[in-house]
């Protein structure tokens, strides 16, 4: 709040959370609490251990790969800035069909991809774990942030950054696109993330 129009330039967005898999490959280690499989995404990070992924990744590949900001992460989440309750439906009765949560999750995660998409083929972008965004975290950003590729405050006052989507221990409230979260970069828990870059 308040509602309020965005434009974002155009990026690609992983379809999936970075996986345990993926994140053993570049990082050589395997801090999930949930250690499942290579296909599960990888949780239990800190903002700034997204951070030295996502360097490491992009030496390895010469791609600029980053944290999405907050404006790009819920334009995607919402199928390309539709105006959708939660990533892939506005009706709760069909939220079990797109996203993990407290009711069907099993109190635990679930291998990335096998719920339905959104409208943009992106999953679990609601539910399954929380995902960092770029941005610091400010309540009152909305109000006063630019029409035009938002990048989100230059400071928090409490020194958090901002989290989006849910994980699979959240209410169906807790995992609307619209939702936003924060959490202090050093903290790790239900935390994971995906990577975009933009289109040059």
């Amino acid at each position: 709040e308040p509602v309020h129009e965005v434009c974002v330039s155009d990026f690609y967005m992983g379809k999936y959370e970075v996986t345990q898999g993926q994140w053993e490959k570049v990082m050589g280690n395997h801090p999930s609490f949930f250690r499942k499989g290579g296909n599960y995404p990888v949780e239990n990070i800190s903002w700034h251990e997204a951070q030295e992924f996502i360097r490491k990744l992009n030496r390895k590949t010469g791609v600029n790969y980053r944290l999405p900001t907050e404006a790009e992460w819920e334009y995607a989440a919402r199928s390309g800035g539709k105006k959708e309750k939660w990533a892939g439906t506005s009706r709760e009765s069909d939220l079990d069909d797109f996203a993990w949560t407290d009711k069907n999750s099993g109190e635990q995660t679930h291998p990335v991809g096998q719920k339905n998409p959104n409208g943009l083929g992106l999953f679990d972008m609601s539910g399954n774990v929380w995902e960092w965004v770029a941005d610091w975290y400010d309540q009152d950003y909305y109000q006063n942030s630019p029409r035009n590729d938002p990048q989100g405050p230059d400071r928090s006052w409490d020194n958090s950054r901002a989290l989006r989507g849910g994980s699979w221990i959240s209410m169906s409230r807790d995992v609307r696109t619209s939702l936003r979260a924060r959490g202090i970069p050093s903290v790790r828990g239900n935390l994971g993330f995906r990577l975009i870059f933009s289109v040059p």
